[in-house]
């Protein structure tokens, strides 16, 4: 069955990835802000790669945003009252899954920024997560550049009762962005965008990389290793620390990802296991020695919910069939109730 829906996913990737019609891509882009401390790109951004910062400056700065409510349209309200409606703003869920095992984690070797697809028990675990969050709320997904997220994500849609079709954003030229073009506005409704960035993607583990874990601590001794693997501001050679990482997904999270659930988004992210440590840190208040000690199961989807500019965790979703997840939030809950009801 894994195999079946694994074919199914990856076609939905291959098949779809095109465009949005450009209204509903400029659509995105307006709920989106400009990256501060050097960067530029819009939502549409994508580049296959890595980046590695040059400063090892990070710090956590606390949320202050808000949203708009989940199930009614999102309102502008004038000048005088934006502030004091964002304060009256209700909840989004954020949904955040590391990436299923990769052919490489099967084999024991760093894989880093090495676009590694999953394993045969990487896309089982993926399929797994899907049926988890079946029945939460997703509006817009955000992957690294890297096929091992990216399939992680398709797969788990396979699983989500609203049935709605993944469509990869892609940064392309006009022509492209022409022929790509979705004239059906039910067809739009029933489609979710699916924005890849770099800055998602995993650490970068330099010279270590397609290397045997075991072997190298063999070579460089286990403690070595462990400083390289576990440290927060050490990194491997030539590759990135986790605080370097933590910069541009951190940041990412912050100007691209806050601003949608700010707005009433509803967004699941898939990537990887030192990215989303990155961004747990920042969604937890969590120190440098507490997000070492940090571990992440592959397939295994975290949720919060983001309400009044704060984070809530509330843990992982244990099945579609059990009702403790969506009890968290009377919100979830009107969900699920509409779920079932649209689909007797």
């Amino acid at each position: 069955m894994a195999s079946v829906v694994s074919h199914q996913a990856i076609g939905t990737l291959q098949s779809h990835r095109y465009l949005h019609d450009s209204r509903l891509h400029q659509e995105l882009r307006s709920t989106s802000v400009k990256l501060t401390n050097g960067f530029i790109f819009s939502n549409g951004f994508s580049r296959r790669g890595c980046y590695c910062s040059s400063s090892r400056n990070f710090t956590v700065i606390q949320s202050s945003a808000s949203q708009t409510s989940v199930f009614d349209p999102v309102k502008a309200p004038s000048k005088s009252n934006a502030s004091e409606s964002r304060k009256k703003s209700n909840e989004a869920a954020l949904i955040l899954i590391r990436h299923g095992e990769s052919l490489w984690n099967e084999k024991n070797l760093f894989t880093g920024c090495v676009d590694v697809p999953l394993s045969k028990k990487g896309v089982e675990e993926a399929i797994e997560a899907g049926k988890r969050i079946s029945s939460i709320p997703v509006d817009t997904i955000y992957t690294s550049a890297l096929i091992r997220a990216q399939m992680t994500a398709m797969l788990a849609m396979t699983q989500h009762r609203r049935r709605k079709v993944p469509v990869v954003i892609h940064n392309e030229s006009e022509q492209a962005r022409a022929w790509s073009q979705i004239f059906s506005e039910d067809t739009k409704k029933q489609s979710i965008p699916v924005i890849e960035a770099w800055q998602l993607n995993e650490r970068m583990y330099g010279e270590l990389q397609g290397l045997n874990k075991q072997e190298t601590s063999d070579r460089y001794g286990k403690e070595q290793v462990h400083e390289w693997r576990r440290s927060y501001d050490i990194p491997p050679p030539n590759g990135e620390s986790l605080e370097m990482c933590a910069q541009r997904a951190v940041a990412y999270f912050r100007d691209q990802i806050e601003p949608q659930l700010l707005s009433g988004k509803n967004v699941m992210i898939a990537a990887h296991g030192n990215s989303l440590r990155s961004i747990i840190m920042y969604l937890d208040k969590l120190t440098s020695q507490e997000v070492i000690s940090l571990e992440l199961s592959t397939g295994i989807p975290m949720l919060y919910i983001f309400k009044e500019g704060k984070f809530i965790r509330r843990g992982s979703p244990v099945a579609p069939s059990e009702a403790g997840v969506y009890a968290y939030t009377r919100r979830l809950a009107q969900y699920r109730q509409k779920l079932d009801e649209m689909l007797e």
